[in-house]
């Protein structure tokens, strides 16, 4: 709901509806939306947040590891577009308070992976912004996916993750020397 509706377009009673429990065994397990928000993004990263982790830390030489998370990414994001919305909408709509909760309780172990890997990737750069800019790589080939079918140039293969995460892992490869 969610992802269909975003934060502002839920509501408790919405929610206790769809699941077929009362508003009151509703709060009776989460305090108020905002908890119930966090949990559902924490819940719906938790699994992917390991296989990213994973690819990241696993062993192999960095631009291995990299091409793993990128491939892992890529098809985390072709393969769960109600995740892919949940995040876009969050950077979106989210409030200052509401973005601080899920970056620090859903996404800081794997970006502190994805800084990890840029260090040793870049070490002249800075490891925020290329650790940004890997995931930024990918997320945007999905972003701009209903509007780059009328751009020349694109096909519908330009959807496939699979296509993307070599595109984008070939040109990481080259950036950092090796391609």
């Amino acid at each position: 709901m969610f992802a269909a509706r975003g934060y502002s377009g839920v509501s408790m009673r919405h929610i206790s509806q769809a699941v077929g429990i009362s508003a009151a065994a509703l709060y009776h397990h989460f305090p108020d939306k905002e908890n119930l928000y966090l949990e559902a993004m924490a819940h719906a990263f938790t699994d992917k947040a390991a296989g990213i982790t994973a690819a990241l830390e696993g062993s192999g030489t960095s631009l291995e590891r990299l091409e793993r998370f990128v491939d892992s990414f890529t098809g985390l994001m072709g393969d769960d577009p109600d995740f892919r919305a949940l995040l876009q909408r969050e950077l979106l709509d989210g409030d200052e308070i509401r973005l601080k909760l899920v970056a620090e309780r859903v996404f800081l172990g794997p970006f502190q992976a994805m800084t990890a890997l840029a260090e040793e990737l870049a070490p002249e750069c800075d490891p925020h912004m290329l650790a940004i800019s890997m995931a930024g790589l990918v997320l945007f080939h999905f972003e701009t996916a209903p509007v780059r079918r009328f751009l020349p140039g694109g096909r519908p293969e330009h959807n496939d993750p699979k296509i993307i995460a070599r595109h984008v892992t070939r040109l990481l490869s080259r950036a950092f020397g090796d391609g």
